[in-house]
């Protein structure tokens, strides 16, 4: 799931069980393709540390010149809005 931070909008691109690197990978890769021309506003991804995105996961959204942003470690409160496996995709206001 991405939530866009100021809008709350839900992307959801997947469901499973088991997420594995190479599926969170694929689920960046479907929503660059989902986000489409709109891709080009959004200017930060802040993500969880959790070992299942790695640099390939990373490296989708920097093709897409966005700054990924790890979440600081053992601080809940900064991903508030979010769940565990949750991206947030921030849009200019």
């Amino acid at each position: 799931m991405f939530l866009e931070h100021g809008t709350r909008r839900l992307h959801i691109t997947g469901v499973t069980a088991r997420p594995i690197r190479e599926w969170a990978v694929q689920q960046a890769r479907n929503l660059a393709a989902d986000l489409g021309m709109r891709r080009e506003s959004v200017r930060f991804l802040l993500r969880e540390r959790d070992g299942r995105y790695g640099a390939a996961f990373d490296t989708v959204f920097e093709a897409g010149e966005l700054e990924v942003i790890l979440s600081a470690p053992r601080v809940p409160r900064m991903n508030a809005h979010g769940v565990n496996a949750l991206i947030r995709l921030h849009f200019p206001a």
